[in-house]
């Protein structure tokens, strides 16, 4: 009987101090809703473009651009490898990587929404993701509800921009489908590399936007340093068009293989080795150290791109196949007709 009191009386005590913790909780807890509800909502855009568009230097121009905001990248790369997300770790930010396939696949949606949600959290201004070359956003406002439940209404999303290569993209809207489907759901067309067409080409170009996309705002430039304006003064968004499903699917996700080389290797091969290789790629990038050099390598279609890069720990280069499996003999065959130095293929 002593002991049932004993019990008794500790149970009370408990249940009253239960009660003096259990306020100052719930207390606290409404106070994050209602300063979450005073908040300004996060800015979030997404980044689109095939595959060597200039995704990346527009990112690190608008990164530089509004430095003076608090801004976060998430960044998706069909690869195992995130080669883009290198490029931008000297930048004070932060950043996350979905990488081995599309965000906008049922294989990483899942990936993406908690990324999403999770960076939510973060103190920032700005969220910029940008997409895999190969990615069909049209389902990106089907997801972002999805991210409202996890989250609220944390962002304020402000629209999808289209990065066009504007020497290539006469012949890719035409023999690619996730090129059509980029321009088609996009708020913001930028054409890049003006540089490198006449002003007939960029007609062309243009005519074919129109054709696809008969609303968005069409902005062009060199090297991906558009003009941003858009982005402080704010756009036209996409309400012309409904979502889709995307076109990114487990069963057409292409084959990406990585090669990785641990000795200085002569340029001059290496080139003709590319020369052999691009044919079955959609895109090759990576750094490789040659002649002496580390060098940021870049291959889209018949376009090798070389700059000089900060040293790395080893030499590796991404390849994105378009004949599957098959590219791991390619790249076996043509690695062992032009160059001696010993390599290493990953999955």
């Amino acid at each position: 009987m002593i002991y049932k009191e004993h019990a008794f009386l500790s149970t009370k005590r408990y249940c009253r101090s239960a009660r003096h913790l259990v306020l100052p909780f719930t207390i606290l807890y409404y106070i994050v809703l209602i300063r979450r509800s005073f908040m300004e909502k996060i800015k979030l855009y997404v980044l689109t473009g095939f595959l060597g568009a200039g995704k990346t230097s527009l990112l690190l121009h608008i990164l530089e651009e509004f430095s003076d905001k608090k801004l976060a990248v998430i960044q998706n790369e069909f690869g195992k490898t995130g080669i883009d997300g290198s490029i931008l770790e000297k930048k004070e930010l932060t950043i996350k990587e979905i990488n081995r396939g599309s965000i906008f696949c049922s294989c990483l949606q899942l990936s993406f929404v908690e990324a999403l949600a999770e960076m939510s959290k973060e103190d920032m201004e700005y969220l910029f993701v940008e997409s895999s070359g190969l990615a069909d956003p049209s389902n990106i406002r089907d997801i972002l509800k999805s991210v409202e439940v996890l989250a609220g209404d944390a962002y304020d999303f402000q629209g999808v921009i289209c990065l066009i290569d504007g020497v290539h993209f006469p012949k890719q809207v035409k023999d690619t489908e996730t090129v059509d489907r980029q321009l088609k759901h996009c708020d913001v067309a930028i054409v890049n590399k003006m540089d490198l067409i006449s002003e007939e080409q960029y007609t062309e170009v243009l005519s074919l936007i129109r054709e696809v996309n008969p609303h968005c705002l069409i902005l062009h430039c060199e090297n991906g340093r558009a003009d941003l304006s858009f982005i402080r003064k704010g756009f036209e968004k996409g309400s012309w068009v409904d979502s889709e499903e995307s076109l990114n699917t487990v069963d057409n996700k292409p084959k990406t293989i990585s090669l990785v080389c641990a000795e200085n290797v002569s340029k001059e091969n290496f080139h003709q080795f590319l020369q052999e290789v691009l044919p079955d790629c959609y895109r090759i990038k990576g750094f490789f150290l040659l002649d002496n050099c580390w060098m940021q390598v870049d291959v889209v279609e018949e376009l090798v791109d070389y700059k000089p890069c900060p040293k790395k720990k080893i030499s590796e280069l991404v390849f994105l196949s378009k004949v599957g499996p098959k590219v791991i003999r390619s790249i076996d065959e043509a690695w062992k007709n032009y160059m001696d130095s010993p390599m290493k293929l990953k999955n």
